[in-house]
């Protein structure tokens, strides 16, 4: 058993709990036990933890039809990626608009999954080596070095993984500031992509409840423009963009977007319905036109769920 908690074949999520801890050592049922609906409890096994606000290249994911996990670098994705719309393939369900078939048919095509995969391991590097810089900038250890997660609106995916942003963890009180999160760092460098999923962008916005986070409609430029830290990452991306670094290197730019090869491997077209942060108006586009958004840092995406709250709120949806 390797993960504390997990999503099994049938989709359903579970965990693996003992009893927990009392004075440094597994309690007792009785020590344990709080009241008839609460125990504590010690998870048994790793927990995965999914960076919020960012998206990075895929080293390794499912292709169309198989359910293990296969490296970019294998020729099957070169084959995939060179022509994804081949007609042998599963067909999208359900089917994709013909706009976005064009605008992935033109970031597709050979070398596609070796660019991947290239700034996939690149980002895999540099956050190995933020991890290993402060792990000696504390004078821990590999077995003594923590981190602390900041959890947002929702704590956990679909596949049991934490969503948080990540930091090393050190006392509140040090004679430096706090660095960067680990999210934040790698999007400065343009290693990986801005991905703002409404509502779990804090620290970038942070509301009371639910309702109080919906954007109002005419305000989202204004919002996004105001609030230092989503200004920051949409500024990082932007910069990067104009010094033609990272995935916006020249000789090598990110032709596919991590979540457009997620969903072409998938056959299932997007579903997150998206505002435009470069804008002050009252749109929702409809989740197959993100494109349209020319600028990746401008895109802020709403799950179906939500779209509801929004509406409500006075936002429209597109025809």
């Amino acid at each position: 058993m390797s993960n504390a908690i997990e999503q099994l074949r049938s989709g359903l999520i579970v965990g693996h709990v003992g009893l927990g801890t009392y004075r440094g050592v597994p309690g007792n049922v009785g020590q344990e036990v709080h009241d008839g609906d609460t125990i504590r409890a010690r998870a048994i096994g790793d927990f995965g933890v999914r960076f919020l606000g960012v998206d990075a290249p895929e080293i390794s994911f499912t292709l169309p039809g198989e359910k293990t996990f296969t490296g970019l670098a294998d020729p099957k994705w070169e084959a995939f990626l060179s022509d994804p719309f081949n007609p042998g393939l599963p067909r999208f369900k359900p089917a994709l608009d013909p706009g976005l078939r064009a605008y992935l048919e033109s970031h597709v095509g050979p070398g596609t999954a070796l660019n991947h995969y290239r700034l996939a391991s690149a980002a895999e590097v540099a956050l190995e080596q933020e991890v290993t810089a402060d792990v000696a900038a504390l004078g821990k250890t590999e077995e003594t070095f923590q981190f602390l997660l900041f959890f947002s609106h929702e704590v956990m995916d679909r596949y049991g993984r934490m969503l948080a942003f990540i930091n090393r963890f050190e006392p509140a009180k040090t004679e430096t500031p706090r660095p960067l999160t680990y999210n934040e760092r790698l999007l400065k460098t343009a290693l990986i992509t801005p991905y703002f999923i409404w509502p779990n962008i804090n620290p970038f916005r942070r509301q009371g409840s639910i309702t109080q986070a919906v954007i109002p409609p005419g305000k989202a430029n204004q919002i996004a423009t105001k609030e230092k830290s989503l200004a920051d990452a949409r500024r990082w991306i932007e910069d990067a963009r104009q010094n033609q670094i990272g995935i916006f290197d020249p000789n090598d730019p990110l032709r596919l977007l991590p979540f457009e090869l997620r969903f072409l491997s998938q056959r299932r077209p997007p579903e997150r319905w998206a505002i435009d942060l470069s804008k002050n108006d009252d749109l929702l586009i409809r989740p197959q036109n993100y494109y349209t958004i020319p600028n990746m840092e401008d895109r802020l995406f709403i799950p179906e769920e939500y779209v509801p709250l929004f509406v409500e709120a006075g936002w429209k949806r597109q025809e």
